[in-house]
Parts: C-alpha cells; structure tokens; sequence
C-alpha cells in the first residue's frame, strides 16, 4: 500500500499512512500467525498471538496422522558461525513463577537480571497468569509466566545463571514445590535434548501443567515441543488437558496499593479513571480543571479537585497537559511538562501523602512521560501507542510501568481525514491486526506483555457508526487471537458520536448518553472506564458490575 503524504503537524517516525497489514497466506487454519518458509517447508510464528482458551476457543486441528506440526529447529535463532570464536544463538523459553510477598516484581527483577547477562535477551514475554497452587495445595496462589530468549550460553550453562539469579534473589528451597519467591526453569533451548541429572530439556512435566502450557501457547502455539510426539504442538497439549476448576486469568499490575486488573476473571471490577485535562481549549469542559487550579498551579485546589473525584468513585487519575481533540493544534513536551508537573508532585508530596489514587500521564511524548513518572506517576497512557514519538516505547520499557496503547492513525491535526477513517477489510479485523503490531513494537522494544493495557480508540480515525461498531463488537476485539488476556480501556465519556446521536451540541451535557455507552462498554468486557462526570459513570459501572460481573 502506497504510504500517504507525511503530515508535519507531529514528530514522527512514520508517516500518517494507513496501518493495514497484508492477510497471511495460507494461515487460515491458524489464524493470526505470520508464515515463514524453511527450506521448502511452510511453518507459523507469532510476534504476539495468544492461544485461544481451551474451553472457549481452541484451534481446531487436524488428525494426527495427517498433519506434520513445526520442528523445534525451526525456532532456533541464527545459526553456528563459521568463523572463530563466534558463538551460536539459540532461542530458549524459561518459565517464570512466584508465590511469595509482591509476586510480580519478583518476576520483573529476574528478568532485569536475565536481561543484563552477556549474551543473553529478552526477546518476548507471556502474560502473566495467577494460578491454584498444583501438587502441594496448601500454599498461596501463584503467578506464572514464560519469556522468549535469545542466548549464546549452553543449556548448563544457562542453567547455572538462572540457579544464580534465584540465589541472589534470595530464594530457599525448604519443600519440593512449594513457596518460592521466584522459580525460573528451562523449557524448550533450540532444537536440544538433555538429560543428565541436573537438566532435562524438554521440560519432562510441562505437558502435564496448564500454568506452564498457556503462557507457552501464546507466544509459539505451533512449535512441537516433545521430540518422542512431533506431531503435537503446543496447543494440543492444551487442548488436551482436562477442564480446570478454577479458571486461570491473566494479571496487569497497575502500581500503588491498587489490585491488579485479572482481565480474565467473570466477576472482576470495572475501574474508574477520572479524566484531569489541565488545558484551557479542552473539547468537553472548556478548560474548567485548567481554571480551576489556576496558570500556577495551586496546590489547595489541586488537592481539593482530586480528593473530590477519589470521594466519587475514582481510582486513576489520567493527567493531560494538551489536547488532542481532532483538529487542535499540538505544544512542545515543555509546555505539557511545566502543566502536569506541579500537580502530580503535589500529589505525590513525600511530607504530606495525602493521594492515594494512581495517577496516568496522558501523553504521546517521551520527555514528558519520563518527567511525570520521576515526579510520581503510576500509568503513561499514550494516545499513539508509540507512534508519534520515536523514543516512546523504549523509554516505557525502562521506566517499567504499565502503559496503556491506544488505536489511531495520523495524528490529533491528521487523524479525522476521511481516508483514515476507511477500513475495507472491516472496521473490527483491522483495528485487531493494527494493535497487534502495536503490541509487537511494544515487546521488540522491551515492555513486558503484562505491562500492556489496549484502548481501541473511539473518536480516533473513525466516524460515529464506526464509534458504535466497536462498542459492539468489543468482546470480539478481546478475544481476537494475540490480544486475548490484556485489560482494555475505553473512553466514551462526551464524545461527538453521542452528541451525534441524542443531538445535544454541548459536550458537557452528554451525561446520560455517556451512561449508556459506559454500560455497554463494561457489557463489552471494558477493564476500566475513562470519564469526566465520575460521580455518575461511577454508579453507572457498580450497577452494570451487578448485573453482568457475577
């Protein structure tokens, strides 16, 4: 596709194109996986696509007598050099679990360690997924997950660094099995077989465990991973395994003392995010926050617009220091930093900590991403999900936060052309496959799966109708292949479509068809819900929560 004309109107990396991926070839029968051909043989990868559940949507598959799946060859990552010294890189997929104290930064510690041995990265990573504790019982729940590496070490060798990381770490082993604060194991490594009395690869009981199958399933579904059956992939085995009781569900942190979103589990709650636009053209308030705490910032009446939106129903705070209404003219990184800093480091003043809401910076610039999360912030939520800043997304990954990444094409002057708001291959399998290469950018560049939340982007490149398509067809946007597992956030609150619909021009009267689309948002499967009129929308979610989450 022809790449149209690039847009001045932002900073970026690419142009304000389309971002329509080609339809694989011959993958029908794996959907969502990119075919690569080895030596006359077609077989399936995937930056980023997770496995169906097994209960819900597997991937059929053919008899096994008739089907040859993928050789664990296949994934190996170079070849043996030629020349001396030169050392071969292999792919190898380690499983990561912990039960004990903050499981999830046990986890983000090993893998910073893993990342900083020579030779070895981080190439992907699974979800997270929370689990029942299997063969001892009588411990707490469990976090599991795989990460997809690059190395030149030697299995053993490997496995001596994975030992080291766990003792550093500070982990005891008191009972086979049991608590661990943080387990690392070798899965699969290249096309190898071991077996001696410190290492078996493959892992002799991966076959048997859903904790370890479905995070290895959503990064290679169609790797073979037992020589003895090398007809049998990853999904099989899955497939295979007998229902279990409690159902696994995925886990994204969102920092603070907040309970992390398990976008998964039937009776999770939907999450407030109060929308603070400190910006005096905003499209639905007019700069009422902006006038409210004053040019200069005034720490009592930060405190005081705050404090009223926690009282209401708010446990996000999403901070904005520009508009990005659909024609607004965009300001430098220093205009957005000298409005967000002074309230988020009110709120996150040391001697009176009286915030206990997390706090989202609400911007598409790298610089100011990085300003506010020094200053305080919990959650860089970006509009462009990396797209209108080149140092975006490696700048999330080593601030480690979670991030929330938005659909859109062009950019907040650009974004509302008609030939962005176009979908010819179909509005739901196009937004689908565009945050899939958002989400595989975003892991290239080092952010971790479970640090990933998705926004489809209403009122962003697409037109009205198109604004309740999505709300329609929002449970088949969470379930597409490679997205199944991550939170989604939703911003209805005001928007044009509503006003399009009830016929009331004045944003700031939108409430009660702001209602309705919060309701079918969270009908949809929406994590969090991001609004101006919280007190109500916050009513609204524990209602619709009543009803559907139980």
């Amino acid at each position: 596709m022809k790449a149209l004309p690039w847009r001045s109107c932002c900073q970026r990396r690419v142009s304000c194109s389309t971002h329509v991926p080609l339809k694989p070839a011959n993958s029908a029968h794996l959907p969502g996986l990119e075919p690569i051909r080895h030596k006359g043989t077609t077989s399936y990868t995937s930056s980023s696509v997770t496995a169906p559940d097994r209960n819900l949507q597997q991937v059929k598959t053919s008899p096994a007598w008739t089907r040859k799946a993928t050789p664990l060859s296949s994934f190996a990552v170079g070849q043996p050099g030629k020349l001396p010294g030169i050392r071969p890189r292999s792919t190898a997929y380690i499983a990561l679990g912990s039960n004990l104290g903050d499981r999830i930064d046990w986890i983000e510690k090993a893998c910073r360690r893993l990342a900083q041995v020579n030779g070895t990265k981080i190439l992907r990573t699974s979800s997270l997924w929370e689990t029942d504790p299997m063969y001892v019982l009588d411990q707490d729940k469990f976090i599991n997950g795989v990460c997809e590496i690059s190395t030149i070490l030697t299995p053993i060798q490997l496995l001596n660094t994975l030992q080291q990381i766990e003792t550093d770490l500070g982990r005891e082993k008191v009972v086979d099995k049991g608590p661990r604060n943080i387990d690392l194991d070798i899965l699969l490594y290249g096309n190898k077989q071991v077996d001696v009395p410190r290492l078996q690869i493959p892992h002799p009981l991966m076959q048997e465990r859903e904790f370890v199958l479905r995070p290895l399933a959503e990064l290679v579904p169609a790797m073979a991973i037992d020589p003895k059956s090398p007809w049998k992939t990853t999904q099989d085995y899955l497939n295979a395994l007998p229902p279990s009781s409690a159902p696994m569900t995925t886990i994204t942190p969102l920092g603070g003392s907040e309970e992390p979103i398990r976008a998964l589990k039937a009776n999770r709650k939907t999450r407030v995010m109060a929308i603070m636009n400190l910006t005096p053209d905003s499209f639905s308030d007019g700069g009422q926050i902006f006038n409210l705490v004053g040019p200069d910032v005034s720490p009592d009446a930060v405190k005081t617009t705050v404090k009223f939106a926690l009282k209401r129903g708010a446990s996000i705070l999403d901070i904005g220091g520009q508009s990005t209404a659909p024609g607004r003219q965009q300001g430098g990184p220093e205009m957005e930093i000298s409005r967000i800093l002074p309230p988020i480091k009110a709120m996150r003043n040391a001697d009176h900590y009286w915030c206990t809401g997390l706090i989202s910076v609400d911007t598409y610039h790298a610089a100011v991403a990085e300003a506010a999360v020094e200053a305080g912030a919990d959650i860089i939520n970006d509009i462009s999900a990396g797209q209108l800043d080149p140092d975006m997304l490696p700048t999330m990954a080593r601030l480690g936060k979670t991030v929330c990444l938005m659909h859109m094409r062009g950019c907040p002057l650009t974004m509302n052309k008609p030939f962005f708001r176009k979908y010819p291959e179909g509005l739901i399998p196009t937004v689908a496959k565009e945050l899939l290469e958002r989400v595989a950018e975003a892991e290239a560049a080092g952010i971790y799966r479970w640090r990933i939340i998705l926004d489809p982007g209403i009122g962003f490149a697409k037109e009205g109708h198109q604004a309740l398509e999505i709300l329609r067809g929002l449970d088949e946007l969470r379930n597409w292949p490679g997205l199944r597992g991550l939170p989604w956030l939703l911003g209805v609150s005001r928007k044009s479509f509503i006003g399009q619909i009830t016929g009331i021009k004045n944003a700031a009267d939108r409430q009660y068809g702001t209602a309705a689309a919060v309701a079918a948002s969270i009908y949809g499967g929406a994590d969090i819900i991001r609004v101006h009129d919280v007190k109500q929308m916050a009513e609204v979610a524990k209602v619709t929560d009543a009803i559907w989450r139980v």
